[in-house]
């Protein structure tokens, strides 16, 4: 299938790519190449898209959405490793070492994903230095972010991991801070190693200090 025309929102396929970090700096004939690689999935909430254990076979980019990585520990509860959103890719690690699936990968709203095949992405990587480059600065970051995550897991209360959680996904937009990624105090506990019910004190002893805001779509944080 030919993609290039394709539309997301409105955008082709090669300018999604053309603003996702992974791709960052490709020519555009490399990019048109990528764009008629990818194929277009569409996929709703809570369906998991890469399962733990399983064969690696694509690359997956989100352009809309989110999803959040996952694993389970001894005594089979969730513990969420990472939570990503629009721009982010996963399945690169297993396309570089051929491993299976090191956690599952469940949609935490409607996503809409690129998906490119391990040959095809092979290819692409054989024939341009700044895909590898890229691909190596982003195994860096994501490493970067587990010796962080390892360290505030050992080093912090759970109040302060919470507090860390917040300001690790939010962002800031016309001068305000806020967290506008969908995420349950469930995940949110899965992702701190507390319980639902630590993780909801938290919040409203955060939100009765004014340190944090919420409204409809989002958590804002206030000041310093």
């Amino acid at each position: 299938m030919d993609n290039v025309g394709e539309t997301v929102a409105g955008k082709s396929v090669r300018l999604l790519l053309q603003n996702i970090p992974l791709f960052t700096g490709l020519p555009e004939t490399q990019l048109n190449h990528i764009a008629r690689m990818a194929v277009l999935r569409r996929e709703p909430r809570n369906k998991t898209i890469v399962f733990v254990g399983a064969g690696t076979d694509s690359l997956f980019v989100i352009v809309k959405g989110s999803a959040k990585v996952l694993n389970r520990d001894s005594e089979g509860r969730e513990v969420i490793l990472s939570m990503l959103g629009a721009g982010e890719c996963f399945g690169e690690m297993g396309l570089i070492d051929d491993s299976p699936r090191s956690a599952d990968v469940v949609t935490n709203e409607p996503c809409d994903l690129l998906v490119i095949s391990k040959a095809d992405f092979t290819r692409a990587l054989s024939e341009n230095v700044d895909l590898c480059l890229n691909i190596m600065k982003s195994l860096v970051l994501r490493l970067r972010e587990a010796n962080h995550k390892i360290e505030s897991l050992a080093l912090m209360d759970v109040y302060g991991r919470v507090a860390k959680l917040l300001l690790d996904l939010s962002e800031t937009e016309d001068g305000v801070r806020s967290v506008k990624r969908r995420i349950t105090k469930l995940d949110m506990a899965k992702m701190v190693g507390a319980s639902r019910e630590m993780v909801s004190r938290v919040m409203r002893d955060l939100e009765h200090r004014g340190i944090i805001r919420s409204e409809p779509g989002r958590i804002i944080l206030n000041g310093d």
